[in-house]
């Protein structure tokens, strides 16, 4: 019997679409002289579809469509899903799930399920275990494509597999492909095993980043796009990764540099682009921040009668500087090129909300929100060296330190930068977030003098930034304030994230707006600290 695994992409919501590539995938099968073709689930709805599931119109077009697929079924066996069901058909018939697949002498696993790290690792080893305990081959069959759930987007890779009665695995289709594959299920147990060769994270995000936004940018009709370039590592990465998927003639870098630019940052911005091949442009920005500045503060604000100036702060000031480049001069150029401006917050920013809303937290996709900063300097590291095989990032770029350069305060010359020391935050604010610990396990971990090996980072770093325990509990408490505070509501308005974890921010993270709370556990042990150390 030959079985033909049908690595499709999905189209969310989109049934006429669907079923169109599925019936010229039938054909296909039929002229391959398969016996089976195997599709993956949701093939016909897509798997993310919201609340459109609940529309009773496109319930009946899905059934209008899925009955197109039993009719196709003449001469061949079809296995395909759609609204979470699963359906097996032949000579126009739907015949009995599970008694067929008792018939077929192996087990057939049908998906629709996203990238995420590490999980085709996870997902072999779960499969060897269940095929080496039935002592049946297993075939599984996944999607390609993109889908989402609003704010959240999601890469699928396929990488369908068929493993035999050992578990060990004799066949497999590349991710991100799509691909008829036709076996003969008599053979599967003589096949040869497949050694996989073993793939760097890195290496994953690399592929699924790449992927992701191509199909994005396709899912909205643009092909041109805008990223402002502050001689920094994320928008260093952006322009990178754009331009390998655009063409450096439809990447336009724009650098805004105000009176705390450094000239340094200024020419690794011109560096780069010039690497890169793309558009440049610099479009200073202190003149209009002052203009605005000035205009505020000498415009009153009246009422009963009365005057009122406004004064404005160094921290506001700082807020115009975002504002200015986002909404003003990046939303502009990406206009006026018919095309859209990114978004380059990483995950650690996203976490506390280290971005201006409607400044740098703007944008139209996110794609490096759902890596940590560590993986955006991998990811840097892994563009020039496999990618570009050059070095289109400038070594200054990934050596310079963070800063966001918005005031005298952080002077990269003087080694000054952001707020946050990302050696130690990234792992803190990823036990927030993916592992889902608060304050006091944070300080139960520190008591016990294990908490570098619990979140993970460097030994000796908490020593190193953190001297004395008022130290290590005003940064710890100064963060979750920040994560569960003010960072909801910018999260909430930001743009789409391209996932890769297990746990990316919007729908894999269910959030709630209210004020940041400690528990009593944390008080009390915070309390018993502080005293002692007194």
């Amino acid at each position: 019997m030959k079985i033909a695994l049908a690595q499709i992409e999905i189209y969310a919501g989109q049934p006429a679409r669907n079923a169109e590539k599925i019936l010229n995938f039938i054909e296909q099968a039929k002229s391959q002289q398969a016996d089976v073709v195997i599709f993956p689930a949701n093939a016909i709805s897509g798997a993310l579809i919201g609340d459109t599931a609940r529309k009773e119109s496109f319930l009946s077009d899905c059934q209008f469509f899925e009955q197109k697929i039993f009719n196709a079924s003449i001469g061949i066996t079809v296995i395909f899903g759609s609204r979470d069901n699963v359906y097996v058909a032949s000579q126009g018939q739907i015949i009995q799930t599970d008694k067929y697949f008792r018939e077929l002498g192996c087990n057939v696993e049908i998906a629709s399920t996203p990238f995420k790290i590490g999980a085709e690792k996870i997902r072999n080893e779960k499969f060897g275990v269940k095929a080496k305990e039935f002592n049946c081959p297993i075939i599984y069959v996944n999607a390609t494509g993109i889908q989402n759930r609003g704010k959240t987007v999601y890469t699928f890779d396929g990488c369908s597999t068929v493993y035999n009665s050992r578990g060990e695995i004799v066949h497999g289709l590349e991710p991100y492909e799509e691909n008829l594959s036709v076996i003969e299920l008599a053979d599967i147990n003589n096949m040869p095993t497949l050694e996989l060769a073993d793939v760097e994270e890195v290496e994953e995000i690399y592929s699924a980043l790449h992927y992701g936004v191509e199909k994005f940018l396709e899912q909205i009709n643009v092909d041109k796009v805008v990223i402002g370039i502050s001689g920094g590592i994320d928008s260093a990465v952006a322009a990178a990764l754009y331009t390998r998927v655009l063409g450096a003639e439809n990447v336009y870098l724009v650098n805004m540099p105000s009176v705390f630019n450094s000239a340094t940052t200024k020419n690794l911005s011109e560096q780069l682009a010039k690497n890169l091949g793309c558009n440049y442009a610099v479009v200073p920005i202190q003149e209009s921040v002052d203009f605005t500045v000035t205009q505020l503060e000498s415009t009153p604000f009246v009422r009963f009668g009365r005057n009122s100036n406004l004064k404005i702060s160094n921290f506001v000031k700082e807020n115009i500087q975002a504002r200015d480049r986002s909404g003003r001069i990046l939303a502009a150029v990406a206009a006026s090129v018919g095309g859209v401006f990114t978004c380059n917050a990483n995950k650690a920013e996203t976490t506390v909300g280290y971005a201006t809303l409607y400044g740098d937290e703007a944008g139209f996709f996110c794609a490096l929100a759902d890596l940590w900063k560590f993986q955006v300097y991998d990811l840097a590291r892994y563009l020039n060296e496999v990618i570009y095989e050059s070095e289109v990032i400038p070594q200054g770029i990934i050596d310079i330190v963070p800063s966001a350069e918005l005031s005298s305060a952080q002077n990269v010359d003087e080694g000054k930068g952001d707020p946050l020391k990302y050696p130690y935050h990234d792992y803190l604010f990823r036990a927030f977030m993916e592992g889902q610990k608060t304050p006091e396990d944070i300080l139960n971990w520190y008591v016990k003098g294990k908490i570098e090996n619990e979140i993970g980072c460097e030994k000796g770093l908490v020593q190193k930034y953190f001297p004395t325990v008022k130290d290590f509990t005003d940064d710890l408490e100064r963060w979750w304030k920040l994560f569960t505070g003010m960072a909801v509501a910018k999260r909430i308005q930001s743009p789409p994230i391209l996932a890769v974890s297990s746990r990316a921010y919007g729908a894999d993270y269910a959030e709630s707006q209210y004020p940041p709370y400690f528990t009593q556990g944390y008080e009390n042990l915070k309390k018993d600290l502080l005293n002692f150390e007194k």
